[in-house]
């Protein structure tokens, strides 16, 4: 098994009333000459969750910026969320059980969003550490 240091959160930049699916998501990233998905899971616009590629195959979600020149793609996971906004407050629900329960199995990694590993990024807009932080607190209370 992979070590995984990341749990990277992305949007699709497409509006979450579409329709779109992680279905979509696979062709268009085959559009574009990749293996399939580059995500491991798919938030819709109506707040379901979608499989994409399985934890044990190498994501294609972030560009490759780390210093041990393996890229963040090796060591993280990736969701990505169907809006071209910031998420709404179902779909953050539903993010927050995806993260729960890989934080479970991979207790060490650090939930990020997108732009936090990609300085040239917005995605997902907003700040998603400040979010989980925010999260915890609450569960906690």
């Amino acid at each position: 098994m992979r070590e995984i240091r990341y749990l990277v959160v992305h949007i699709s930049d497409s509006p979450k009333d579409r329709g779109d699916t992680a279905a979509d998501i696979h062709r268009w990233h085959q559009q574009r000459g990749w293996d399939g998905i580059g995500y491991n899971a798919v938030i819709t616009g109506t707040a379901d969750i979608e499989p994409g590629r399985p934890d044990y195959w190498q994501g294609a979600h972030v560009r490759d910026f780390d210093e041990d020149g393996q890229g963040d793609n090796s060591d993280s996971l990736g969701i990505c969320i169907i809006t071209n906004t910031a998420p709404d407050e179902d779909q953050l629900r539903t993010l927050e059980g995806w993260l729960l329960a890989k934080k479970a199995e991979y207790p060490d990694a650090e939930v990020v969003g997108h732009r936090d590993l990609d300085s040239r990024k917005t995605c997902p807009n907003m700040d998603i550490p400040a979010w989980w932080a925010s999260r915890a607190k609450k569960r906690i209370d």
